[in-house]
């Protein structure tokens, strides 16, 4: 992917006609579809249910499911898949019960839902995803942990599925170039991808960007964005676990599997940042490390990074992530301009001389309504992308992940170039994943100005 339009931008005034111009050309786009409508894959059969497919049976998989079959409309869960059994058949038992008790509420939008997934459609094991992308379904949801997002997505893109894949959609850069290439394709086949990065379909977050972005506070100099927090779960090892077992039910630590803990949860912030901007950074520098979390249960992630990341028209990104308790905690996104500050995550702007303005809009459950806002437009044939974005902000979080492990000021395209493979050279539970503990229990850890991020 070419950093050429960004490079491009006009700045200042121009900068926010540029980008009224392309959310303009982005509707009209979508308009284009209209006709379409989605008639090569939902609505087959002429009615109105469509069929989704879920790969990956987790907490996020469950919730995923649960608030696409809360839409307005007939949606089936056709099939699931899981490595695991036990995740798989939980995820399924939950989901139905979700279905039944939502069904009993007063003006539930469960009444149309259906979960129509007997066990002949539920697939266990590394390859569960085909089996799900050719069972029948019309969408798949791709929720697994985010080392397999390229694969699946690829997979369903190449199938002619509608697509909503969890973010990040990648934890390594040969990751984030395989999904920018589906994605290429997914667009030619007029697919609809969506992303979960929940704070586009909220109405606080897209006023307050469209103020901001329309010269609220003057031209942005600067955005502070965090996710600073306590610790996470962790997973005992079992002792009949394989190591790739216990890696995957333990993925959060393991960078093939969830990319640090900057791209798994920060990404949410570095996207805010690069919406206001219509860009993504062109460098990053930082640093980082494990101050608390050191034990060998806790793999090869860090529990803090701090990012400096500048734009295309020089303008800086100051980011910071941490996961050790009783610290500062802030999950935010704040802007400052040359007439101004903002709350972006606080949907509040100060502009000097002028009175405080706040969102009055309706407070949305985000991760809901990004599922109302995709079977709607699908019902509709208003087929959307948001997969380069998903790409950009993924790439911008492995970034910033590649400075604090390196040490080095990365500029993008040597990032989103870096030949660094994080995945497995087999799928298989009896095969080694790609970092093995050494004797002593531990992993090897990233030493700032030696550890190698470019080259594989």
């Amino acid at each position: 992917m070419s950093d050429q339009s960004n490079q491009n931008l006009p700045a200042d005034n121009s900068r926010r006609q540029f980008m009224k111009g392309a959310a303009a050309i982005a509707a009209g786009g979508a308009v284009l579809g209209l006709n379409q409508r989605i008639a090569r894959s939902a609505h087959i059969s002429g009615s109105d249910e469509i069929k989704i497919g879920l790969i990956g049976c987790g907490g996020r998989g469950r919730g995923a499911a649960t608030q696409a079959l809360e839409t307005k409309g007939k949606v089936t869960l056709w099939a699931a898949c899981d490595a695991f059994a036990d995740n798989l058949q939980n995820t399924v038992y939950g989901i139905n019960e979700d279905v039944k008790k939502g069904q009993e509420k007063k003006d539930s939008l469960f009444v149309d839902s259906v979960v129509d997934c007997p066990a002949e459609r539920q697939f266990v094991g590394f390859d569960g995803f085909q089996k799900v992308i050719d069972s029948g379904v019309d969408l798949v949801i791709l929720a697994t942990p985010p080392g397999f997002r390229p694969q699946h997505f690829e997979a369903a893109v190449n199938a002619g599925k509608h697509i909503f894949m969890e973010k990040p959609v990648a934890v390594d850069a040969p990751g984030v170039r395989r999904v920018l290439a589906a994605n290429e394709i997914a667009k030619e086949k007029n697919l609809m991808v969506a992303v979960g990065l929940q704070r586009h379909h909220e109405p606080k977050y897209i006023e307050t960007i469209q103020r901001l972005q329309d010269g609220a506070i003057g031209d942005i100099l600067a955005t502070r964005v965090y996710w600073n927090s306590g610790g996470l779960w962790m997973r005992p090892r079992k002792p009949e676990m394989t190591e790739m077992e216990y890696q995957m039910r333990n993925w959060y630590y393991f960078n093939w599997l969830c990319g640090d803990h900057i791209v798994e949860q920060h990404i949410h912030n570095l996207d805010v940042s690069n919406w206001l901007k219509g860009a993504h950074p062109a460098e990053a520098g930082g640093m980082g490390g494990r101050q608390v979390r050191t034990g060998k249960d806790y793999g090869e992630i860090f529990d803090h990074h701090a990012v400096e990341y500048t734009y295309p028209d020089g303008t800086k990104m100051y980011s910071q992530c941490r996961h050790i308790d009783g610290c500062w905690s802030s999950v935010s996104e704040h802007a400052h301009g040359t007439k101004g500050t903002a709350d972006i995550s606080g949907f509040t702007i100060n502009a000097n001389g002028e009175k405080r303005w706040k969102s009055d809009k309706e407070a949305v459950n985000g991760w809901h309504n990004e599922h109302h806002d995709l079977f709607a437009a699908l019902r509709q044939g208003d087929i959307y992308n948001e997969g380069d974005n998903g790409a950009n902000a993924t790439m911008t979080a492995i970034m910033g992940r590649m400075a604090t492990y390196s040490g080095k000021v990365l500029k993008w395209e040597e990032a989103l170039n870096s030949t660094v493979d994080l995945s497995p050279k087999k799928y298989a539970f009896d095969a080694d994943p790609p970092v093995m503990p050494g004797k002593d229990g531990f992993y090897a850890i990233a030493i700032p100005g030696v550890t190698d991020v470019l080259n594989g």
